[in-house]
């Protein structure tokens, strides 16, 4: 009996990037994509419950997460960089109810993630000494002895 060949790439026999292929998303760019922030997500940042649904309209996976354990339900849509979105896929995630996380994926596998929110957002206060730029400062001048 002679072993199965080895599969180069351990992704693909991965078993939640099996169950991403099964949710019937035809671009396999996004569930690639779909998979790093998952992984980035469950193995590096240490979020909660993270699962993948899929979203209908958008015809791509979505993960949902909890940054905290008992912290709200994220909505967390993957993308390659070089794909587009338009307001229309934004306003279908974010009628879902949860906070939304964009997270672009680079061809080297950088990830950038960005709040997508509801409408404008107070920011929050910077953190650390805060010092009023608009004054100037004065420095006294050395004197060089002749």
């Amino acid at each position: 009996m002679t072993a199965p060949a080895p599969v180069d790439n351990w992704i693909l026999l991965h078993p939640v990037y099996r169950h991403m292929e099964s949710l019937g998303v035809e671009d396999s760019a996004q569930i690639h994509a779909a998979f790093l922030v998952y992984m980035d997500l469950t193995e590096v940042r240490h979020w909660r419950k993270v699962s993948c649904v899929k979203s209908s309209d958008l015809q791509a996976v979505l993960l949902e997460a909890r940054e905290k354990e008992e912290g709200p339900i994220h909505s967390v849509l993957p993308l390659s960089a070089h794909q587009t979105i338009s307001h229309r896929s934004i306003r279908s995630v974010l009628d879902r109810g949860f906070p939304m996380l964009l997270c672009a994926v680079a061809s080297d596998s950088t990830l950038v993630y960005q709040r997508i929110t509801n409408g404008l957002v107070t920011p929050e206060p910077p953190v650390g000494p805060f010092q009023d730029l608009g004054q100037r400062q004065h420095r006294k001048r050395r004197h060089q002895p002749q």
